[in-house]
């Protein structure tokens, strides 16, 4: 699912469910290494955190990338009710990820 529009990113990161954002790019290896993780990822937490890609490349998500100060992909940002949880760049293992979205739940 993709954001196209500032204020359904905000309406969407507004949420008592953790979301977790990949910004992402089509030409990032590393960006191309997380959709197995993230998809192992959603079939183990489920309904506990939703997932969104946004493509830092589409021009309509130009202001959201801006307003985030994305600066190199794959940049994973946790939210919760418009909260900024954790952000980190770069590939992670499922595991990992696992462990830090379960300590913000």
């Amino acid at each position: 699912m993709s954001i196209t529009v500032h204020d359904s990113f905000a309406r969407l990161i507004d949420s008592d469910t953790p979301v977790l954002v990949d910004f992402f790019a089509t030409w990032c290896g590393p960006c191309k290494m997380m959709h197995p993780v993230l998809s192992d990822l959603k079939e183990r937490l489920g309904d506990r955190l939703r997932i969104v890609k946004l493509d830092i490349d589409n021009p309509a998500n130009g202001d959201i990338v801006r307003q985030m100060d994305v600066r190199s992909v794959p940049t994973l940002m946790l939210f919760r009710n418009s909260q900024l949880l954790w952000r980190e760049s770069g590939a992670k293992e499922v595991a990992t990820l696992q462990r830090i979205i379960e300590t913000h739940m």
